[in-house]
């Protein structure tokens, strides 16, 4: 077997089952603990709950608690492997949850393919949690329910496969413009792939400014143009735009931007030769990129390029965003995400990048340095100072949008995040020297 593969195994399998558990928060060791965590005692914050159902998050852990809802329909790379089958990802995505953000989770992996049935499940959860994650629910499902979720729902709802990728690339995207000297209404941008995550980034991206005159879109199945009938729905039509060009190669003539969010090996050095100059190319296909970047730099000395992956520069990872924007939405109590609150948290990666670097977090990735260009257009998942910077961002988002619920102090919150990530980096072995209460000021607009 393949030794990346028997580790990965043997991760998962070994010790205590899974990678996530409960533990109390309370202590239960005498007979007035248990009077208190259970009858007679428990049925005080009841009370108040029923009088005032805010309160819940005043004596429950709602405030801090996001469920993860799948039904395995369409995970990482994997395609439709069933909700039990997904579990692991889930795990996974609450272990990150946790680590970088201090947020509890419960992963819900429900057995069905319906897209009402997920809905439902998810409408009778809104009163247990504060936020719901929707994670790996395949195309247009995931787009219908998130849709009916956020209209019928007061908490927040966010399906981190179109948004957290559209927020930690939409900042790469602004970082590498930036390197390259372009400016975003102006370049041309071609999309290969119109799945969840391909369609929420060029909506995104449009909202960045790119022109949509400058914007192509293409599937499985050639360019997304005006009129095409095959293989089309309301979301992918919203993005038809009046062109010639019916395959990639021909989309990439001339191009600045190609952003790859389909499958392994589906662009060639050929067509990168015949994109613009200086072209920024994201190869963003998990496990596999559509190209990798040693074949990109062979075929343009001048691009620059960014995967997911974390053995190579510019990794575009979701963990930039979801765990910090579910922590400012929570924090001010956020009754959604909404389109303010994302931008916020894309142009704060952004700025973060161009910020210096701590030595810390160069030791954590064993470099000498880190420096704003070619190879280093977004900060990096362990840098303790993204949680300052987007959690600020989102909550200050949240309040000037009018979809906060509770008030908070943006300066004094940007403290309190920094003594959260403080700790989280002392529980991580990585220390926040250097970074400064500077990072509370630069990331707090006032």
């Amino acid at each position: 077997m393949d030794s990346r593969k028997q580790n990965a195994l043997d991760y998962h399998r070994t010790g205590r089952k899974g990678k996530i558990e409960v533990i109390p928060t309370r202590p239960c060791r005498t007979q007035e603990d248990l009077s208190l965590a259970y009858t007679p005692g428990v049925a005080e914050p009841c009370r108040e709950i029923a009088k005032s159902p805010d309160l819940s998050y005043e004596y429950t852990a709602r405030g801090n608690l996001v469920a993860i809802v799948s039904n395995g329909t369409r995970v990482l790379g994997l395609g439709n492997i069933g909700a039990l089958a997904g579990k692991p990802v889930m795990e996974g995505k609450a272990v990150l949850f946790k680590r970088f953000a201090d947020v509890d989770v419960f992963d819900l992996e429900i057995n069905t393919q319906k897209p009402e049935e997920v809905i439902q499940f998810c409408q009778l959860l809104e009163t247990a949690v504060g936020a719901i994650n929707l994670e790996d629910i395949k195309t247009p499902d995931c787009f219908f329910i998130e849709e009916t979720l956020r209209k019928t729902m007061s908490i927040p709802v966010m399906h981190d496969d179109q948004h957290g990728t559209a927020i930690v690339s939409g900042a790469a995207l602004l970082g590498a413009l930036e390197v390259v000297g372009k400016r975003i209404d102006r370049v041309q941008v071609v999309f290969v792939g119109a799945g969840a995550a391909g369609i929420a980034c060029a909506n995104h991206y449009l909202r960045l400014g790119v022109d949509p005159a400058r914007m192509l879109v293409a599937d499985s199945r050639g360019v997304i143009y005006a009129g095409r009938a095959e293989g089309m729905n309301p979301y992918k039509a919203k993005l038809a735009r009046e062109t010639e060009c019916r395959t990639l190669a021909e989309a990439l003539r001339g191009a600045d931007v190609l952003v790859g969010l389909s499958a392994k090996g589906v662009v060639t050095q050929d067509m990168l030769k015949v994109m613009g100059p200086h072209p920024i190319v994201f190869a963003l296909a998990n496990p596999d990129p559509e190209i990798m970047p040693e074949e990109a730099r062979c075929a343009r000395s001048d691009v620059i390029i960014a995967t997911g992956r974390s053995d190579q520069p510019n990794q575009v990872n979701n963990v930039l965003g979801f765990p910090f924007v579910f922590r400012g939405a929570l924090d001010v109590r956020a009754s959604a995400i909404n389109e303010e609150m994302k931008l916020a948290a894309t142009h704060a990666l952004a700025e973060l990048a161009k910020e210096k670097v701590p030595a810390s977090v160069c030791q954590a990735y064993r470099v000498n340095e880190l420096q704003f260009g070619r190879d280093y257009i977004l900060p990096k998942p362990f840098d303790p100072r993204a949680l300052i910077w987007v959690a600020s961002a989102v909550a200050q988002a949240a309040t000037e949008s009018g979809v906060a619920r509770k008030a908070v102090d943006l300066v004094q919150y940007g403290l309190q995040l920094e003594e959260l990530g403080e700790r989280l980096a002392r529980a991580s072995s990585i220390s926040r020297e250097d970074s400064g209460t500077s990072a509370v000021a630069s990331a707090v607009h006032v």
